[in-house]
């Protein structure tokens, strides 16, 4: 297998693999959104937990060879299939019909398809390497167990498949991060393309920001409110870019470039698998709640200019999401530097303050709340805050 270890960017061959990706984002936001409710948050939350983690799993993988040559790009090909058809059926995800195919178990098998792909393709580059080969072993343990309570949720749907979905993630996710305490398992190679899929994947989930408001604008796209949401929406993407990119990205990346082996190891699992999921998962509900004020100002042009009141899911989605990606940062650094500004803390607790507000504020009112704290964290960092050089 060709190794990767001389490869520092990655190549246009993974960034095709990461356009399926996004469209599995947008039909996350898009399940979420019809209508907004607590459960359809917590089951898109599952969605996104069961991709991300797969996702991932290709981003270890095309950091031991290249993705783009032989066996490999073509059981990735057989993967991106996968992910393609579990993104078509998110949608009807928990919806069962009888007589027919039903769209869960479609999802489950495209996601294990996905999963033992990845699995066979890492064991056979770790040929030459018998420890790393031990530590998939015991890893395929927790990931093939997890697969039983996915198979049984899909065939119950309801509430029952929202629970063991859960159940599942937990085994996978749990018995992983056991299983690599122990035996080891994922090996890092190459720190600079690690930490660039990564940002791409930031920038791709970003791009859905933007996308949500043109979902949420229709063809009320030139009505003056919905012109204002929409600039807002802008201005809070430039910000969540900024608040990343300026210095907390590239500090990580020095640090996971910098440290001896089994610390960067610990930095990629636990700061880019983890941490940042935080702000993956923070942007895509700040998308679902920017898409629900853009659709509540298309559809009330008789109303006031600013619109009326966001449902408390809507609220929670545009808070919370603003509240999860600035949390994901300060995480995302003591993992990576053992240390993070006590600001950075303190805009996470702004923003579950100013959650109840957000519900009693006309939609663009709240919305404009968010973006002002942004526009603050933004500022502040700007001015007052670098991260100290590594040694």
């Amino acid at each position: 297998m060709p190794a990767s270890a001389g490869i520092d960017r990655a190549s246009p061959f993974e960034l095709f693999f990461d356009l399926v990706f996004v469209f599995a984002l947008t039909q996350i936001i898009a399940f979420m959104g019809h209508p907004p409710s607590f459960t359809s948050l917590a089951r898109g939350l599952l969605l996104l937990l069961l991709l991300w983690f797969s996702w991932g799993a290709y981003i270890w993988l095309s950091n031991q060879a290249r993705s783009d040559v032989g066996l490999i790009q073509a059981g990735t090909l057989l993967a991106m299939a996968a992910l393609f058809v579990a993104a078509l059926v998110i949608p009807e995800a928990w919806r069962t019909e009888a007589g027919s195919m039903r769209a869960p178990l479609i999802l489950v098998v495209a996601y294990v398809t996905l999963r033992a792909v990845q699995l066979a393709l890492y064991y056979r580059v770790a040929a030459h390497d018998p420890a790393v080969r031990t530590g998939l072993r015991v890893l395929a343990i927790p990931i093939v167990l997890a697969w039983i309570p996915l198979v049984l949720g899909a065939l119950y749907g309801g509430s029952v498949q929202t629970l063991l979905w859960a159940v599942s993630l937990l085994v996978d996710i749990g018995g992983q991060r056991l299983a690599l305490a122990v035996f080891g398992g994922w090996r890092l190679r190459n720190p600079g393309h690690f930490s660039e899929r990564h940002n791409l994947a930031l920038i791709i989930a970003l791009g859905e920001s933007l996308i949500s408001i043109g979902t949420g604008a229709g063809k009320a796209v030139t009505h003056p409110p919905v012109l204002a949401a929409a600039l807002l929406g802008l201005l809070s993407t430039v910000c969540l870019w900024r608040l990343y990119f300026e210095n907390v990205g590239p500090a990580a990346a020095r640090a996971l470039a910098g440290a001896p082996a089994p610390q960067r190891d610990r930095i990629a699992a636990d700061g880019y698998g983890l941490a940042y999921l935080l702000m993956i998962t923070g942007i895509i509900y700040l998308a679902l709640g920017i898409e629900q004020v853009v659709a509540d100002l298309a559809e009330n042009r008789s109303g006031g200019f600013a619109g009326e009141p966001l449902d408390w899911p809507s609220v929670v989605a545009l808070h919370g999401g603003a509240a999860l990606y600035l949390a994901g940062r300060p995480l995302f650094l003591w993992v990576a530097l053992r240390s993070a500004p006590r600001a950075q803390f303190g805009a996470v607790g702004a923003a579950l303050l100013l959650l109840p507000a957000g519900r009693h504020l006309p939609a663009l009112a709240a919305f404009g709340l968010v973006v002002a704290l942004l526009v603050v964290a933004t500022g502040y960092e700007r001015v007052r805050w670098r991260p100290a050089p590594q040694s």
